[in-house]
């Protein structure tokens, strides 16, 4: 890579970026991905430069101001852009971790059925990986199955490495609640029942806040964005008819219904499927 060099001598400074690519499933080491980093600030920076200069030269007329304040601003957007280079892993994970956690509860349950029917553990895993359609939590257990299967590795072991690169906190809890049992002799489906009856107790509070929030996101779309377009269309058309210029008036109610409000709606859908228990 073109800035390998200077990506090994900043690695000590990104200790937890190794884990965090694991988790995000991002194939590259450390310092592939910090060269892609500071490859991608150095663009930025080669682009923005003779662009805010030329801006910045429009505005004050004076070379040498335009071109240091040019610089600056460009240094800065280029750090921005390593800060959120470097920071894209721990997105992917807590999107992966939401996707896990919205359907625990559910997964649970399910492996303790199969535990009550005394299978053995890798025998567990391959038929949850079968039957169930839980998509990430799949491609989990799929990766012990693969490391059971592929590697030889006894199912402990699997995992531990499960744990170790997995993206959800509760998921983890719950691989060591698993290990822990097996380890011990314990009944495994009694163990994932009481799990599922925690995870489900828990998700059912999440619901119930939801629905609240819920409430409170209808009731300001509802007084603040379609009561105060109807008033601003209202009085508008009002002020338009006692001291003229229509052509102004049609053009901001013209805005404000074919562009402000359809933006603000889709805004507040995505905000409520991103707060919906469930992602749906």
């Amino acid at each position: 890579m073109l800035f390998n060099e200077y990506a090994v001598k900043i690695s000590n400074y990104f200790s937890d970026l190794k884990l965090d690519l694991k988790r995000a499933r991002i194939k590259s080491s450390v310092e592939e991905y910090l060269s892609k980093a500071i490859l991608t600030a150095f663009i930025v920076f080669l682009f923005e430069l003779p662009l805010f200069s030329f801006i910045y030269g429009l505005v004050f007329k004076n070379f040498l101001f335009s071109f240091i304040t040019a610089f600056t601003t460009s240094v800065f957007l280029a750090v921005i852009f390593f800060y959120l280079y470097i920071n894209y892993p721990k997105t992917i994970i807590r999107q992966k971790s939401k996707e896990i956690d919205d359907v625990l509860p559910f997964v649970s349950l399910y492996l303790s059925t199969l535990a009550g029917s005394k299978l053995p553990l890798d025998k567990i895993f391959k038929v949850f990986t079968k039957f169930s359609g839980y998509g990430t939590v799949v491609e989990e257990f799929k990766k012990i199955n693969n490391d059971i299967d592929m590697f030889g590795i006894d199912v402990n072991t699997a995992l531990e490495r499960a744990v170790e690169r997995s993206p959800s906190k509760k998921f983890r809890e719950l691989l060591w609640g698993i290990l822990s049992t097996t380890k011990s002799g314990g009944d495994l489906a009694i163990y994932l029942k009481e799990k599922a009856n925690t995870l489900m107790a828990d998700y059912r509070r999440r619901l119930s806040s939801f629905a609240h929030s819920l409430t409170v996101y209808i009731e300001v779309y509802l007084t603040g964005v379609i009561l105060g377009a109807v008033f601003f269309t209202i009085l508008t058309a009002i002020m338009s008819g006692i001291g003229g210029g229509y052509g102004n008036i049609l053009a901001l109610q013209f805005l404000l219904i074919f562009i402000f409000i359809p933006m603000i709606s889709i805004a507040f859908i995505f905000m409520i499927k991103a707060a919906t228990p469930g992602g749906e």
